[in-house]
């Protein structure tokens, strides 16, 4: 029996080395060769690299007692997983490309509010 619903079939097709990377940041400048060097980054708190801890007379772990590093409460990572280099043009249109992108993502923001009952758009609340 054929279904009523409409349907729509998502295909995926990958290289063996895809590997995409969650990054939160980026640092970088002007190469003496007058590139853009972008170097991306996630931002974390540090793990550390050991943690001494007491043992208790019942053979359960007790109290803290040491951290390795030192600082590890006063310090984040920022983790370089990638970086590209770029010339100037090329620069340029990844820059325009991010403001489309960017004007796509507003737009769908600003559609999904509107079309939310009991929202107003810009607000963050549900009115009753």
């Amino acid at each position: 029996m054929p279904s009523d619903k409409q349907e729509f079939t998502f295909k995926y097709i990958f290289t063996h080395d895809y590997n995409p990377v969650y990054v939160n940041g980026a640092h970088g400048g002007v190469t003496p060769r007058g590139e853009l060097a972008i170097n991306f980054y996630q931002e974390r708190q540090p793990l550390p690299n050991s943690i001494t801890h007491e043992l208790n007379p019942n053979g359960t772990i007790g109290t803290e007692v040491a951290v390795q590093p030192d600082d590890l409460t006063r310090s984040l990572v920022r983790f370089v997983s990638s970086g590209v280099v770029l010339n100037q043009q090329t620069a340029r249109e990844i820059y325009y490309w991010l403001g489309e992108k960017i004007r796509e993502m507003e737009s769908m923001e600003q559609a999904k509010t509107t079309l939310q009952p009991g929202k107003t758009p810009g607000s963050k609340e549900f009115s009753h």
